[in-house]
């Protein structure tokens, strides 16, 4: 069974993902806060291999306690909160699986929380010579961190933004045919209501700015030494952004 020192509330807190989907699944709800997922092969057993009670998975980009391992998949709780504010309550579609990074793992695509931001709507989706074009309309919470060539996972995927207008609330991810066939991408269309998670690196860079920047952010570490001189602090500019690996 599964040693409670490896999965007690500290470790659920700090897992991560990567957003690169390792299976698809079917969902099914079973009772009032209980979903219930199918593992589909062949990436079965990526997802099951190792699985116990207790781990992370991330479910279409939601991530879920494990709390039952089933001979074909496994089941989750989802709060009330999670079915109102994802797709999962109301999910007839496959979803994409992941299961938590593990450490010393490859990152292949960008840090995933499996904290939803908000749900978008799939406006189209075409095929351009050897991709797809994706175009996703994404509500105010969301758009305000998306920009081109900046990172987003949609249903759990890691995706890059092709284009976007000013203010993000319309953008356009190419997918190569592999993303696009091995994940539930495939199975969308227009309409579709889709999970948006986006790149927390940029809601670190938002609360850093909107506390001033670096000098109100020495400020307010109170454990300083109040005879400690302080040092020159750099502009926020697009160049110190790059420099420091922002973007």
């Amino acid at each position: 069974m599964t040693n409670p020192t490896l999965h007690s509330p500290l470790v659920t807190e700090i897992e991560m993902f990567t957003g690169l989907v390792q299976a698809i699944g079917s969902l099914e709800r079973v009772g009032s806060d209980q979903l219930q997922i199918t593992c589909w092969p062949p990436g079965r057993e990526l997802i099951l291999g190792d699985l116990a009670i207790g781990d992370s998975v991330a479910v279409d980009g939601v991530c879920l306690t494990v709390v039952a391992i089933l001979p074909t998949g496994f089941r989750a709780t989802a709060s009330p909160e999670t079915l109102r504010r994802t797709t999962l309550g109301a999910q007839t579609a496959p979803v994409n699986l992941e299961t938590a990074l593990r450490v010393g793992g490859k990152l292949g695509g960008h840090f995933v929380t499996g904290h939803v931001d908000g749900v978008g709507i799939l406006r189209s989706a075409h095929p351009t010579g050897s991709s797809w074009a994706i175009s996703i309309e994404a509500p105010a919470v969301v758009a305000r961190y998306i920009i081109p060539k900046g990172s987003i996972a949609v249903n759990g995927i890691s995706l890059t933004v092709a284009e976007c207008d000013a203010v993000g609330t319309h953008f356009q991810v190419a997918v190569i045919p592999q993303t696009y066939q091995e994940t539930t991408l495939r199975f969308l269309q227009p309409g579709d209501r889709v999970n948006l998670e986006a790149d927390v690196l940029g809601k670190y860079v938002e609360k850093f700015l909107a506390l001033g920047g670096p000098v109100a952010a020495r400020t307010a570490m109170t454990t300083l030494d109040a005879t400690e001189p302080a040092l020159p602090q750099p502009a926020i500019t697009d160049a110190f952004l790059q420099e420091h690996g922002y973007y």
